[in-house]
């Protein structure tokens, strides 16, 4: 190769090299400029995330609780039909809500899709999503209640007057609407154990015996008269549905076997009642009077044990010791025990009972062994007190009924 040849190579390899480094250099320019770029998403991503944070922290916070501290009860009232929007709106105004924006968002995106009216007794201490998921299970345990207990044993006069204490009804009230007709018309048509029977005309009382005896805790659903009769009915309903079969079977119907299971609630304590069934079950196989004080009682609408004998010469369909069967209708509220003990009563042969200072009964099979255990176990009344009783007029029928 000349020395100009060699020349030209050197230029040649030059200028290559020179247009490498060039190529090279426009490669890393773009690699600067993408380096930039990153460091400015990175600031807005850290950006955005704490004002994430920070949004989260001013949601959270605003659905805490109002006092944390508080042992304040403060009852709500949500009406039938409220929104989610509008109970934040009644909450706040009860004071419940410590941010009411944030509690807006939370009604919208908090899943409360089964919303229950009722009055509630919340406190400051709970938070929004408390109260907002208590009003939207309906939690009994919030509901604002006052209870009444049906006594086993009491006469419909006396429920009412429990019931007076609690609703805003006086006792007068609400035995006037449980001797309505058209009311006990209505009863009659939704419940299949209520019949024309409660309407016979010598009934002192319709529904004496039907409210079952048991503790009812009152709410706006059933503050009323109607609501809560129909809740005891409910339950009574229950009862009798699970034995129907076995009341068919029975040979009463429902109005006879409850009729019988009131007078053994008054004449018997829970271990003795299926005893005492049995010999009611025996009189009433042979036709005999039952015999029973306790339906005596009821004509008078008492409770004593001491009758005069002026009341057990009550000519009242009520009175067993005069007129032989059932009487009308029950004279007290009931338990399912004391139903069970009537359905399943023990089969003897005794006729008579009776329970001595202890409370222990005391069976026998005829009159003369009845009367041996009334003297044996100083039953026997006081001669001064049969005289004083006999001596006291007899008790017009019409004036107990008034």
């Amino acid at each position: 190769m000349s020395r100009v040849e060699r020349a030209e190579a050197r230029e040649g390899r030059a200028a290559r090299q020179a247009a490498a480094e060039r190529q090279q250099a426009q490669a890393v320019k773009p690699k600067k400029k993408k380096k930039k770029g990153g460091c400015g998403c990175l600031v807005l991503l850290i950006l955005i995330l704490v004002l994430l944070v920070g949004a989260g922290g001013y949601y959270t916070l605003g659905l805490r609780p109002v006092d944390p501290s508080s042992e304040e009860t403060v009852v709500v009232e949500i009406p039938s039909g409220s929104g989610a929007s509008a109970i934040v709106d009644i909450l706040d105004d009860a004071g419940l809500v410590r941010n009411r924006f944030c509690a807006k968002v939370n009604s919208r995106i908090g899943g409360y899709n089964d919303l229950q009216a009722n009055t509630y007794n919340f406190s400051p201490s709970m938070s929004f999503q408390e109260i907002m998921k208590v009003i939207n299970t309906g939690d009994f345990e919030y509901i604002s209640k006052e209870s009444i207990e049906v006594k086993d044993g009491a006469r419909l006069q006396q429920v009412a007057e429990a019931m007076a204490e609690q609703l805003p009804y006086s006792a007068d009230e609400i035995m006037a609407k449980w001797s309505d007709k058209q009311y006990l018309q209505e009863l009659i048509g939704k419940y299949w154990f209520l019949t024309d029977e409660i309407l016979d005309e010598d009934i002192m009382y319709p529904l004496e015996g039907y409210l079952y005896a048991d503790t009812y805790f009152v709410t706006t659903d059933n503050s009323t008269i109607e609501g809560f009769t129909e809740m005891c009915l409910d339950s009574m309903d229950a009862v009798l549905t699970e034995r129907k079969s076995q009341i068919e079977a029975s040979g009463f119907t429902v109005h006879q076997l409850l009729t019988l299971t009131s007078i053994v609630t008054k004449e018997a304590t829970a271990e003795d009642q299926a005893g005492v069934a049995g010999v009611f079950m025996n009189r009433l196989a042979q036709d005999m009077s039952l015999g029973s004080d306790v339906t005596v009682c009821y004509i008078f609408q008492e409770d004593r044990v001491d009758l005069k004998v002026s009341q057990l010469e009550s000519t009242s369909p009520y009175n067993t010791r005069k007129y032989a069967g059932l009487p009308p209708g029950p004279i007290c509220q009931v338990v399912s025990d004391a139903i069970d003990a009537t359905l399943n009563y023990e089969k003897h042969d005794y006729l008579f009972f009776i329970a001595d200072e202890q409370g222990v009964v005391r069976y026998s099979t005829d009159e003369a062994g009845h009367q041996s255990n009334i003297e044996e176990h100083g039953l026997v009344q006081d001669e001064d007190k049969e005289e004083e009783s006999n001596e006291v007029e007899t008790v017009d029928e019409a004036d107990v009924k008034g």
